[in-house]
Parts: C-alpha cells; sequence; structure tokens
C-alpha cells in the first residue's frame, strides 16, 4: 500500500537498507512457502506504483518483525516475515544475475537454524540459485524448501519477460530498492522470539497443525536440559526426518496409494498426525490434532520428545512398509480406494504379525464380495453399479499381482486422478451421433470394417439422410452382430452381463459416441500413445487377450465373453463367494 505518514511508533526501512544486512531464521519458523500468485501480486504491485516527483513516497511491505542477535556482525533474528524477506532477496538476486551487470548491489545473508546440513542448505541454495542457459528456472524438488524458493525464482523470470519494459531504464530496480520500504519491529532483546511470533500470527493466515506441531517438537523450551548442544542436534535430527518424511508424501505414487482420492492438503505431513490422533468427537476444532499432541508435552523432557517422534516415524513406516510390499501394495490400495479405514488398518498393522495382518486384508476383500454373484450382475440393475466397479478395478489389480515375475505395479495415482465410466464393449444404441459432421465420421470409420461385398448398404450409407440415420444405425451394428457365426437368439438381452463391460476413463468413453469395436479398438490405442492410462484388463479385452481363438477382430463375440467371464472368475476366486463357479 502507498504511503507517506510512518506511524510514530514504526520505523521504515528501505530495501536497499536490508541489502547489507544478516539474518537468522530460527526452528519454529515456517518454511518459505510463497505461491507463483503470491510472488507475481508483489511485483505487480511495485511496478503499478507510482511515486510522484518531489514527494517522500514509498510502496510498503507488511511489517518485518525481528530481535537483534548480533551487533557487530549485523545480525538479526527474524522472528516474523521471512516470507516476504526471503522474496526479497530473491528478486535482489535476480537483478544482480539479469539487470545490474557490474553495478550489483550487496545481498543480504539468510541462515536456517534447523534447514542448513550438509545435504540440504537452504543458505547455499537461495545464494547460488540461477537462471539456466536456456533463459529458465529448473525446479528443484530435491526437497519441499527447495521446490518453493525455486519457483518463486521461476515466477519472477516469468514475471520480468513480461515486463521488459520496465527494466530498459530501471524504472523497476529503482522503485524496488529505494521507494519500496518494510516496517521494522525491532523487539527487545530478552523478549522470547517464539512467543512473540504467536501473538502476531493471531488473526493472520493461520498456522496448520503441522506447523505448530513441528514448533512443538523444535522449541528449546521443551527440552529440560540446558545444554545447548544437545538440543540443538536433537533439533536438528527432528527437522531432517520431518523434511525426508514430507518429501517421501509429496512423492504423487505414494501420496494417492495412502488416500482414497485426491487430498489437496496444504501440509502433508499432517495426514500422518491425524492417522495418530484421529478425528475430534466433539465440536468442530480446526487445531484438534495440535492440542492432542501437546498434551503429551507436558514435563517437558527429552525422552517424552522421543517418543512422540517415534510413533510418528513408526506411523510413517508402516505406511512405507505397504508401500514397498508389493502384495499389500496392491490389496491395501483396493481397500482405501473403496473406502476402509486407513487409521484402522494401520492401527491392526502395528499389533499384529505379518501374516496375521495379510489374512486380515484378504478378509476384508473377501467381505467386499460376499453378496456378489458374478453370474447375476447386469450394468442395469439397481444398485450394482458400485459392485461392478470393485469386480473390473479387483481383476485388474490382482491381474497385476499375479504376474509374480515382473515389478509391476497398478498405478493408483494415475487411476484416482481420472474419472471412470463402465463401458460396454460391444456397442449399444444410446448415444447416436447428432450432427452431421458426427455422422459423417461414424459412417467412414464403420464402413473400413464392412465387407466388399455389402454394396447395398454402402451405398445406403453414401446416401443417408438425417431421416434414415437411426435406422441405417440399427442396421449396421446387426450387421457386425450377425458376423459372429456363434450368436445366439439371447445375444441382446445380455448386452449389460459382465461379459460386455470394461472400466474406462469418462472423457474416452464420452467420446465412442455408438463407435463399433475396433473403433474403440484404435481409440484406446490411440489414447494410451497419447498418455492416457488404460486399465491392463481393459486393453487385453480390446487386444483379444481371453480369446482362445481371434476369428473376428470386428466385434466381440459370444466366445469372447465367455473367457473374459470366466478369466474374471479365475483371477478373483480366492475372494468371490464358493458358488461363483467356473
Amino acid at each position: 500500500m502507498p504511503s507517506n505518514m510512518p506511524n510514530e511508533d514504526e520505523i521504515i526501512k528501505p530495501v536497499s537498507d536490508l541489502l547489507k544486512m544478516n539474518f537468522f531464521i530460527p526452528s519454529y519458523q515456517r518454511g518459505y512457502r510463497w505461491t507463483k500468485r503470491q510472488v507475481t501480486d508483489l511485483l505487480d504491485d511495485i511496478r503499478d506504483f507510482k511515486p510522484r516527483e518531489n514527494e517522500n513516497e514509498w510502496y510498503c511491505l507488511q511489517p518485518l518483525v525481528v530481535k537483534e542477535r548480533n551487533k557487530e556482525n549485523n545480525e538479526w533474528e527474524v522472528i516474523d516475515g521471512q516470507q516476504r524477506l526471503t522474496t526479497i532477496f530473491l528478486i535482489i538476486h535476480y537483478l544482480n544475475e539479469v539487470v545490474f551487470g557490474k553495478g550489483k548491489k550487496s545481498e543480504p545473508t539468510i541462515k536456517y537454524q534447523t534447514r542448513d546440513t550438509a545435504s540440504d542448505n537452504s543458505s547455499k541454495f537461495l545464494k547460488n540459485i540461477k537462471i539456466e542457459d536456456d533463459k529458465d528456472v529448473t525446479i528443484n524438488d530435491d526437497n519441499i524448501d527447495y521446490h518453493y524458493i525455486s519457483s518463486a525464482y521461476k515466477a519472477i523470470n516469468d514475471w520480468t519477460k513480461k515486463n521488459e519494459d520496465k527494466f530498459n531504464d530501471l524504472e523497476f530496480p529503482k522503485k524496488f530498492i529505494y521507494n519500496t520500504k518494510v516496517i521494522w519491529y525491532e523487539t527487545g532483546k530478552n523478549q522470547d522470539g517464539r512467543d512473540i511470533f504467536s501473538r502476531i500470527n493471531k488473526g493472520k493466515i493461520p498456522l496448520t497443525n503441522a506447523e505448530l506441531i513441528k514448533a512443538l517438537f523444535l522449541n528449546s523450551s521443551n527440552f529440560e536440559t540446558t545444554d545447548k548442544e544437545i538440543i540443538r542436534l536433537k533439533q536438528l535430527e527432528i527437522a531432517t526426518e520431518w523434511d525426508i518424511m514430507e518429501a517421501e508424501l509429496y512423492n504423487d505414487e505414494f501420496w494417492l496409494f495412502i488416500n482414497k482420492e485426491e487430498n489437496n492438503k496444504e501440509t502433508r505431513i499432517e495426514y500422518l498426525f491425524e492417522l495418530i490422533i484421529g478425528e475430534s468427537d466433539g465440536e468442530e476444532d480446526n487445531y484438534y490434532t495440535f492440542r492432542k499432541f501437546k498434551e503429551e508435552f507436558t514435563d517437558n523432557t527429552i525422552k517424552t520428545i522421543e517418543e512422540s517422534w517415534k510413533k510418528i516415524k513408526r506411523c510413517f513406516q508402516t505406511l512405507k512398509d505397504w508401500f514397498e510390499n508389493r502384495e499389500l501394495y496392491h490389496k491395501i490400495g483396493f481397500l482405501i480406494t473403496f473406502g476402509e479405514d486407513i487409521k484402522i488398518l494401520k492401527d491392526l498393522s502395528q499389533t499384529e504379525t505379518k501374516s496375521k495382518f495379510l489374512d486380515t486384508i484378504n478378509d476384508n476383500i473377501k467381505n467386499m464380495f460376499k453378496e456378489i454373484q458374478i453370474d447375476e450382475i447386469e450394468y442395469n440393475k439397481n444398485n450394482s453399479y458400485d459392485n461392478i466397479k470393485k469386480i473390473l478395478l479387483m481383476h485388474n489389480i490382482q491381474t497385476m499381482l499375479n504376474i509374480e515375475k515382473e515389478n509391476s505395479r497398478f498405478p493408483f495415482n494415475r487411476y484416482k486422478r481420472q474419472e471412470w465410466d463402465i463401458e460396454h464393449i460391444h456397442a449399444i444404441a444410446t448415444k447416436m451421433p447428432k450432427t452431421e459432421q458426427e455422422r459423417i465420421d461414424w459412417l467412414k470409420q464403420t464402413k473400413l470394417f464392412i465387407d466388399e461385398d455389402k454394396t447395398d448398404l454402402i451405398e445406403r450409407m453414401d446416401n443417408y439422410s438425417e431421416e434414415t440415420f437411426d435406422k441405417l444405425t440399427m442396421e449396421i451394428l446387426d450387421y457386425f452382430n450377425n458376423k459372429d457365426k456363434h450368436k445366439d437368439k439371447d445375444k441382446h438381452e445380455d448386452i449389460h452381463d459382465l461379459s460386455n463391460l470394461v472400466l474406462l476413463d469418462i472423457g474416452t468413453n464420452r467420446g465412442y459416441k455408438n463407435a463399433i469395436f475396433p473403433i474403440k479398438r484404435e481409440t484406446i490405442i490411440d489414447n494410451e500413445k497419447k498418455g492416457i492410462f488404460i486399465p491392463p484388463c481393459t486393453k487385453n479385452v480390446f487386444m483379444k487377450y481371453y480369446s482362445d481363438k481371434i476369428e473376428q477382430t470386428t466385434l466381440w463375440g459370444v466366445q469372447d465373453r465367455e473367457r473374459y467371464k470366466n478369466n474374471i472368475k479365475e483371477v478373483l476366486s480366492k475372494y468371490l463367494p464358493q458358488e461363483n463357479g467356473q
């Protein structure tokens, strides 16, 4: 916000005053988390700010709350405002790299109490970040802090490319360094920075449960010892292991295995704490998880901290063990997809033997199928849709699991990011092409698979009218039906039978219109080439994998259906009720 009326209780410092300062970020501070939108909003605001000539006006940033740490080195502990401070550093660093050339400005130094280690050093990463040879910035995903820092630097670079005219006469750099100021709050030397941090964040964007829990583990006051080296080493150990777990949870293959669906948490590690604590039984409490953890810190002993931290690590390791065990990955992944309580599974896993736990998992899957009769399943029956989805998904999963000599895994991350339909393999006349172009395309594709001697049918296809199209479509579908030498009289009646159903993503399914089998086959092949996930058993159907003899590639015949359904029964036999005979 532009201002020329500083409050007498505040000191206003221009960005230029910060350039030779040294800043220290204590352990209770959250990591850098500004998004592209926040960075570009700041850049836009400074760009659009127009100070009047001969007027002492400036663009004012939100407060930077600091405490003197080392007067001789001009070093300050940042109690609040490190998000803005880091962004200021990145903008200055960028201007030095791209704009100023030999006239580079000094850059403030930023050090971190728990984020500067031998393997991951945020201070060095900030100092060395740069534009690549292709004039772009590479997003670094080595850890969550690097990801946000490099994303912010890329946002600055992308924004600058769109605003080059503001740099030709150094208009923007001058405004940023000399006309952009921060409200500088300097606290007393003996004041508790952690306490101030908690108070000034009230009423602002709230801290997450995860950030508050992290503060519990890293706050020096929660250690009964006065040995600073012991405290520092324990803080460093916890902070390092915290970052490792959080980075693992940002692996979408892992994350979407342990979640029923997309779970867009601001901090994914909070999911672990919820699995340990559970949900509140009473009224809504946004900080229930934090409060429950805080109850364990009443005696402020290292033993208490270690026991609590072991509980978190054990929860994480349990999930990781499931993920790395191929059988558990597939079976637990299936159960979670259909709503099994992962907390109950986690608790069982930590109390039962491995063999007993696997028996429990198999029993839970059997319970999902206990009321299902494969031969009675039909698409158009009440309450059958979910059961069909369970059957088809487990058929895909168990098919992959049965390939013991391979390490292939069903990709729950890709499955849960797409919406799914139950698709009829053999065409049903429910989605007639409506527009003229759709009719032309449908007939053109279909004609490729009609025998040349069917001249009368081909001629009517070439000379169709809007009035005759629906009848012609049914005749074409009957033509393909009649090509099946083993066609029986009840074939139209079992169009909704399980033997004629597969899983397919909604986009592909809705794009079919009323396509015949070979056109569907080509569509699936093309979509897989484009990177669209096709479930393995769906692909097997259209590749005629289940068929003993491939007599017809242009239709899904009676024998094809029988062998496909028999394969479903065989693959799922260990889970189905015994009366589901083959």
